[in-house]
């Protein structure tokens, strides 16, 4: 897709540990009508490992994931 995907809310993660940062994520998703995307920035290691597993789990979909400077930026549309 060469559209960018634009995000409808935004969540930024980054020094939140693990299962915390998947709570807060999945927190900020009911707040969400189906269809809608929210971003979300992760820290590399066990978040990047485990969110989207999890979030995946849930029934969501990831749309987009970008490295970037020792992070992760994920996209997730709303089921």
């Amino acid at each position: 897709m060469s559209e960018e995907i634009k995000a409808d809310a935004e969540l930024d993660l980054r020094g939140v540990m693990c299962p915390i940062n998947f709570v807060k994520t999945k927190l900020k998703l009911e707040m969400l009508d189906a269809g809608q995307v929210l971003e979300i920035v992760l820290d590399s290691g066990e978040p990047i490992q485990n969110v989207p597993k999890s979030i995946k789990d849930e029934g969501h979909t990831i749309v987009d994931v970008k490295k970037e400077d020792g992070y992760f930026r994920l996209k997730i549309e709303k089921s």
